[in-house]
This record gives C-alpha cells, sequence and structure tokens, in this order.
C-alpha cells in the first residue's frame, strides 16, 4: 500500500506549440537548456518523497517513452512502484483513446488499485515549477478534504482567464468559476489536484457511465462541489508557468536568466533531474562573446550570444549573432547569421546571412510581432529572412522571405 501516488497527465498534443510539436508530445519539449518540461513534475514528486507515478501518454508518444525509460534519472527505477508509461490499450470490451483528463485517470483505476492509495495527486506535464507536493499533503490530510486544489493569487484584472476558486475565511471553496467575466477572487487553479482516492474512484466511475466531457474541471470538481464534499484551496508561492504557448515557453526559458524572476533552478534543495545526454563540455572561443546567457554541454560557442539559452550540443559560428532567443538541442547558427527574438528547434540550421526574428521596437507593426519560430530540422536558407511571429514548418530557400 501506498499512502500517496501521482498521475500525470503527459498525452496533450499540444497544438498551441505549432511546429514544436508536430512529432512529439508537449512534455517532451527541450526547456532551459538540457531539460524537457516533463523532468519539472517528475523531480517535483522524487524531491517531495512520491516514488510511484504513472504518465499518461497518447499524442506521439515514443520520444517521450524512450526519455522516461525505466525512470532511473528521477530515481523513479523502483522494484515496488517507480514510474510507469499508461498508454490507452485494448479491452476485452474494446478500446478508447483518453476521452478527457477524467476519463484518462478512471481508464487507469485497475493501476490505481493495484497501489491501494489513500490519496492520489493528479498533475499536468506541460507545467514549469518546484514544489513540495507533500505540504500539500499535510493541509489536505489536516483540513479532512476531499480533494485539494493547488491554486494561485493572479492579477485580478487577469483572472478572467483562469478557473477561480472561491473560498471562505478557511481556505474551503465553496464556488468555482471557469473563466468568469466579474470574478470574486484572484485565485486561480494550477491544474494540481490532491484528491481522497475513495472520493474519487466514485466520481469517475459516475461520470464514465454519463455522456459528458470527462474533464476534472467541468465535471468532477462541480460535481463534488454540488455534493457539498469537503473542497480545499492550497496557496502556491512560488514560480509556475504554464507552457502550452510559444509566447510562454520562450518566457519560460528567458525567466531562468532574469534576476528579477524568483526562479532558481540552481537551488540545491529542490534539484531538477534529467536523463544525461553524455555530451562533451561546452566549448566557448577566445572571439566568441557570451552575456547573461545559459550555454550548454557540447555546444561550440565562436560569435555572440546574448540574453538567450543554448541548449546541448548546438553551435554557433563566427560572427553569428543570437539575442533573446532559444536555441533547442542541436541547432545550428552559421557564419554572419542573426538570430533574434527567436525559437529554433532541434536540429535546425540557419545558413549564413540569414536573419530569424526581429525586435520588437523594430516591427512595422506592433500588435502583428511575436516570436519567430523555426521547426525541427528546417534549414533557413543563405541571407533568406524570417519575420516575427512566423512559424516555419518547411525550408526556406536562400534569399527568400517567410512572414
Amino acid at each position: 500500500m501506498k499512502e500517496c501516488i501521482a498521475m500525470l497527465l503527459a498525452g496533450g498534443q499540444g497544438s498551441r506549440l505549432f511546429a514544436l510539436t508536430q512529432k512529439i508530445a508537449k512534455p517532451a519539449v527541450p526547456f532551459g537548456g538540457k531539460y524537457r518540461i516533463i523532468d519539472f513534475p517528475l523531480s517535483n514528486c522524487v524531491n517531495s518523497g512520491i516514488d510511484t507515478v504513472g504518465v499518461l501518454t497518447q499524442y506521439q508518444p515514443f520520444e517521450l517513452n524512450e526519455y522516461i525509460g525505466n525512470g532511473q534519472p528521477w530515481d523513479l527505477d523502483r522494484l515496488n512502484g517507480g514510474v510507469h508509461v499508461l498508454p490507452p490499450y485494448q479491452k476485452a470490451k474494446g478500446s478508447d483513446w483518453y476521452l478527457g483528463t477524467a476519463n484518462a485517470i478512471c481508464q487507469n483505476i485497475s493501476f490505481i488499485d493495484m497501489y491501494n492509495p489513500e490519496y492520489v495527486l493528479i498533475l499536468s506535464g506541460d507545467h514549469i515549477y518546484k514544489m513540495d507536493y507533500s505540504l500539500m499533503l499535510d493541509e489536505h490530510k489536516k483540513h479532512n478534504a476531499d480533494c485539494t486544489i493547488s491554486v494561485m493569487e493572479v492579477p485580478i484584472d487577469e483572472a478572467s482567464r483562469f478557473g477561480i476558486m472561491n473560498t471562505d475565511e478557511e481556505g474551503m471553496i465553496y464556488e468555482f468559476e471557469e473563466k468568469p467575466k466579474h470574478p470574486k477572487s484572484n485565485l486561480a487553479s494550477m491544474g494540481i489536484y490532491i484528491f481522497t482516492w475513495k472520493e474519487l474512484r466514485r466520481y469517475l466511475l459516475e461520470d464514465d457511465a454519463r455522456e459528458t466531457e470527462h474533464d476534472f474541471g467541468k465535471n468532477i470538481i462541480p460535481n463534488m462541489l454540488a455534493d457539498g464534499k469537503r473542497m480545499l484551496a492550497y496557496k502556491f508561492e512560488g514560480y509556475w508557468k504554464d507552457v502550452g504557448t510559444i509566447a510562454s515557453l520562450w518566457d519560460a526559458n528567458l525567466d531562468l536568466i532574469n534576476p528579477n524572476r524568483p526562479f532558481d533552478i540552481w537551488d540545491e534543495n529542490m534539484k531538477i533531474y534529467s536523463r544525461n545526454t553524455a555530451n562533451p563540455p561546452q566549448y566557448v572561443d577566445s572571439k566568441a562573446k557570451v552575456q547573461n546567457s545559459i550555454v550548454s554541454e557540447g555546444s561550440k560557442i565562436y560569435g555572440n550570444i546574448e540574453y538567450s539559452v543554448v541548449s546541448t550540443g548546438c553551435t554557433v559560428e563566427e560572427g553569428a549573432d543570437v539575442r533573446y532567443s532559444v536555441i533547442l538541442p542541436g541547432g545550428v547558427v552559421k557564419k554572419g547569421a542573426t538570430v533574434q527574438y527567436s525559437i529554433i528547434a532541434q536540429n535546425a540550421v540557419v545558413e549564413e546571412g540569414a536573419v530569424v526574428g526581429e525586435a520588437p521596437e523594430n516591427a512595422e507593426e506592433a500588435d502583428k510581432w511575436g516570436i519567430a519560430v523555426v521547426g525541427p530540422d528546417k534549414k533557413i536558407g543563405k541571407n533568406a529572412v524570417v519575420k516575427a511571429k512566423a512559424m516555419v514548418y518547411d525550408d526556406v530557400e536562400e534569399g527568400a522571405v517567410k512572414c
């Protein structure tokens, strides 16, 4: 018997990341120079003393499954517990894709029952944050809650973008509003839940028998509230970001090198673990200039890098200029090329003299400015131009302009 196990929802398509998730699931997208997005919830589990994690995969699962492997990098290669990859599967009465977040958990009731936990932690695989879930579990037990939802305070003028929890003086939830036009509070759900398993199990089975969206936010939580179940809001005060969009993924990467952001990835007390790529050390040439940036192992830097994140195994040639950008593993920026306010995906090549992205102040129309993205394995030809907010799915020919 396990006191608490985690179920990590990692099957989303990540359509708002466009070219970055054409071939891989969103939680497998590289982040922060040497990590994948899924490293953060997996590491949080280990750092919180939770040694049993079910990872529910669905969309483009191969690379994610291969990356997780037996869980050894996160100390989750256990005989009793550990990490388990849980894709949809064929059953005696047929098979279904995961039809919603609640249905995904419902289809894996037998896995949860195998460990007979008192509590189940539900997580998303597309958030960047550090969190000790054991503190949240302590509050859940202290208040004898049926469900505890982690919340963050957001600016009240932005609250209408979130699921908002209205609470009493003791922090107990009496109302849940999904993206309200006129929010009564600023406590936004983070999509992190702890349930008492015997209660959640019953609600999952009831929901599965109905025609619903099979979703925690739309069905399970409102149903529990309607039945008067004890629902606790747990306030989280650290750094947290949903990296489901190009802008938020770019923001979160650059937050790592922003001294005004409270996210310390170097904190020894809450390490983030990842699979070792076995690259050699990075090399920075005497002619190179690197300012306020992350340069990961295996990279060779001969050009200029400013306020950027350069991942493992990248090359920035002499005379190349990289500013306010994220270069994912294996990316190459050749001589005289300029990359600014952009994300260059895995193994993409920016040829000599090409220009990718542009600074906000140089954009012709401010409302059309955005981060430029070059998709995995794509090539930007010599002297080609990729405009702000462009999304490159195919190679760009020499001298061409991509808007």
